[in-house]
């Protein structure tokens, strides 16, 4: 890590300041996932700042689910396990309230050229290769969700089918897990569309029938996106329920 100037960034608050430098740690991998992070302590000396000036940094990052406190171990890097993706980035219930794991199925695999939209999402040149993945959800016995998802190749160098097919944990996991990449916030837009083709065979309604469909793209450090991903959902049984602002 290199040396820390509070005023390399006049007119910026120290405690964000801080809160970059810990995110930049984060991002080239000095502290990993699960890990634990140095102690306030080492922290304060190394940054040069208060424990207040420390902890109102901190305080910012568990708000957005990067860091996580664990009372008397210390703070840790947030991992995506099944559990952290189920509370922090699935929203899809029932329309009783009642929220389940799904089982996921991966329907397709395939390498293809980034149209237009995958181009704007991720952030890549016409004519790059990205990876599109269409996995179907089954919820208490019914299969009521599509997610198609758009990688891009550059992120995910010699992605498989079968890596895909033989993980044990989240996407958000294996990315994490597999090519360092750490999800940490989510942009999501929803609008009505409509079953038709494919996608209504994989959800097994009439064409026609409506749909709920959620865009999203997945940040990691610095902005950088790394997922764009379509949801569509049959409103039949199943809602989106969207978490309060923290």
């Amino acid at each position: 890590m290199q040396p820390f100037d509070p005023s390399a960034t006049p007119g910026v608050p120290l405690y964000k300041e801080v809160k970059r430098r810990i995110l930049a740690t984060l991002s080239v991998g000095e502290w990993k996932p699960g890990g634990l992070i140095p102690s306030e302590k080492e922290l304060c000396k190394l940054f040069a700042v208060s424990i207040g000036t420390l902890r109102k940094a901190i305080d910012e990052l568990v708000i957005e689910n990067i860091l996580v406190r664990h009372q008397g171990r210390g703070t840790f890097v947030v991992s995506h396990n099944r559990n952290h993706h189920f509370f922090h980035f699935f929203n899809i219930t029932r329309h009783d309230g009642q929220k389940s794991y799904p089982t996921v199925e991966l329907v397709r695999f395939s390498k293809v050229k980034a149209d237009a939209l995958a181009c704007e999402k991720l952030g890549v040149a016409a004519g790059s290769k990205v990876f599109v993945l269409i996995n179907r959800l089954s919820l208490d016995g019914n299969k009521p969700v599509i997610d198609v998802i758009t990688l891009p190749e550059h992120l995910f160098p010699g992605l498989t089918e079968q890596q895909l097919r033989q993980r044990t944990n989240t996407l958000y996991n294996f990315y994490q897990e597999n090519y360092q990449l750490n999800v940490i916030r989510t942009e999501e837009h929803i609008r009505a569309t409509l079953a038709g083709g494919e996608l209504a065979e994989w959800l097994a309604v009439t064409a026609g029938t409506p749909l709920l469909q959620i865009g999203r793209s997945a940040y990691s450090y610095d902005n950088q996106p790394v997922e764009w991903r379509i949801t569509y959902v049959n409103t039949e049984q199943y809602e989106y329920a969207a978490k309060p602002a923290q």
